[in-house]
């Protein structure tokens, strides 16, 4: 960091009010994870071969494609009479919509009729699917697999953020992280096509999604943060910007420069403050580069306004107070000057981001990695007994290593499945049922009914028909049941029944 920069973070440390992450601040969403899981199951594909996709994407995918949804049909017609010019503008429009309803399970509107914004509001309806979706999908389920991922991934931001957040702060000497009653609230989205940070204001709230990437998006969540502290300040003081209009006309020429700064004049003002905010905050031997590249994209204030900063950082006032006197100090005729002289690039450059492989998964605890390696081993029919033996041990074991009745429950079942194949009905049915005492999982509890089905209808007892399709009968009935678990239990009802 530069001395300056460091000095003025020094001074804000000193006082207790400099804002960081808040608890809360930095999250997912159960409202955003639910809108854009309904929409991958849907047919948004976009970047789907991206290595910089995060694998909770494949996994929420994959889970969904195994279960029967009955809505799904009505949820595809959704999204197609919806469908948008590119897969940008159809995610856009859906993060929108997420920002503005609560969580499950009803996904009601937060905010009244007239303040849904435009593109939220042309996907009235889907309300109506969400909440049969969400149930249907078993949602709940797959957002908490989804867990350790989002936990990891915040883990990775919440440090840079922190600094990000707190060297913006000092800069600027704001006593608070903002303006009282708004809010700022970033969210990480692993569903969405990689490599985006969206920004949305509504109201009092500034949201930001951040979707997965090779690299920290860190930049981008400040440049955010710097528009949601500083575009009430180009609000405010409007009229002074006003009076140095003529430099627009500059940019207006620039052909690499995005249309909505030639249409909106305090926009394109607010944009050229903030890189040259950023410009300060970068390394003296950089500053110089990173104002001529913003000029020759078209934001045209941008060194005049580097130029102000640098008066104000030797002033004791905050910008909040200081920024109407930088703006009146712009030399109009110095300016256009300078503009006259610059060669506007034709397109603005393109950020590459590199490519690497996409993350491994959280990491296995003890008894995960026991029971992994229990499964394998009991997994085929044909398994030696010598494998079948070493497999129940290390299901024993497992049972030893957790207190966690959904592991546990896996260590029963697997054991449950050894007495089976080694043709010991009797403990294959205590063990079956001991699965279903604890909290099993919907695969392990839907298959331990259809082996208790099967043990039923291969005993002696005078009502073991009866007994197997009850059993058979629970396991269809099992919410999120993967199809291949239903497939067997349907077969099986059909050849007790002959």
């Amino acid at each position: 960091m530069n001395g300056l920069v460091s000095s003025v973070l020094a001074l804000a440390l000193c006082g207790a009010a400099v804002a960081q992450p808040q608890h809360g601040q930095l999250d997912a969403s159960p409202a955003l994870f639910t809108v854009l899981a309904a929409i991958n199951a849907a047919g948004y594909d976009a970047d789907l071969n991206s290595t910089a996709n995060s694998p909770v994407r494949a996994m929420v995918r994959s889970e969904i494609a195994a279960r029967k949804i009955d809505c799904l049909d009505d949820l595809k017609r959704f999204f197609g009479q919806h469908r948008q010019r590119d897969s940008n503008a159809e995610l856009n429009q859906y993060i929108s919509y997420a920002l503005v309803i609560n969580g499950p399970p009803d996904f009601h509107y937060r905010v009244t009729q007239a303040e849904i914004p435009p593109d939220a509001a042309s996907l009235g309806g889907l309300e109506l699917i969400l909440p049969r979706f969400a149930k249907e999908a078993n949602l709940d389920e797959l957002w908490r697999k989804a867990q350790p991922y989002y936990e990891r991934e915040i883990e990775k931001y919440h440090g840079p953020v922190s600094k990000a957040l707190l060297e913006s702060n000092a800069y600027l000497r704001n006593a608070t992280s903002g303006y009282l009653g708004r809010r700022f609230q970033i969210y990480i989205d692993l569903l969405g096509a990689p490599n985006q940070v969206q920004s949305r204001s509504y109201k009092d709230d500034y949201f930001l999604v951040v979707t997965p990437s090779p690299e920290l998006q860190t930049d981008g969540i400040r440049h955010a943060y710097l528009h949601y502290l500083l575009d009430p300040l180009s609000l405010k003081y409007a009229e002074n910007l006003m009076r140095k209009k003529g430099m627009a006309d500059y940019a207006r020429g620039a052909p690499g420069l995005e249309e909505a700064y030639k249409e909106d004049y305090i926009l394109l003002a607010t944009e050229c403050v903030i890189k040259a905010v950023e410009s300060r905050l970068a390394p003296s031997s950089e500053r110089s580069a990173l104002v001529e590249q913003a000029l020759r994209e078209g934001l045209a204030m941008t060194p005049a306004f580097a130029e102000g900063l640098a008066v104000y950082e030797k002033q004791p006032t905050s910008l909040r107070l200081y920024f109407p006197d930088m703006v009146e100090g712009i030399d109009l005729a110095r300016e256009e000057k300078r503009l006259d002289k610059v060669h506007f690039v034709s397109a603005r450059p393109v950020h590459t981001l590199k490519s690497i492989p996409p993350p491994p998964g959280p990491e296995l605890t003890k008894a995960e990695k026991t029971l992994a390696e229990a499964q394998d081993l009991s997994a085929k029919r044909s398994a030696p007994a010598a494998d079948l033996d070493k497999a129940k041990s290390l299901f024993l074991r497992s049972l030893q290593e957790t207190p966690n009745s959904s592991l546990h429950a896996k260590a029963y079942y697997g054991m449950g499945r050894i007495a089976a194949l080694q043709r010991d009905p009797e403990m294959a049915e205590k063990l079956f049922q001991k699965t279903l005492e604890l909290t099993p999982d919907a695969e392990t509890k839907a298959w331990s009914y259809v082996y208790l089905g099967r043990l039923s209808q291969a005993s002696a007892a005078p009502d073991h028909r009866q007994n197997a399709e009850k059993y058979y009968r629970a396991a269809l009935a099992v919410e999120a049941a993967p199809e291949a678990v239903k497939t067997a239990a349907k077969k099986a009802l059909e050849e007790n029944s002959h």
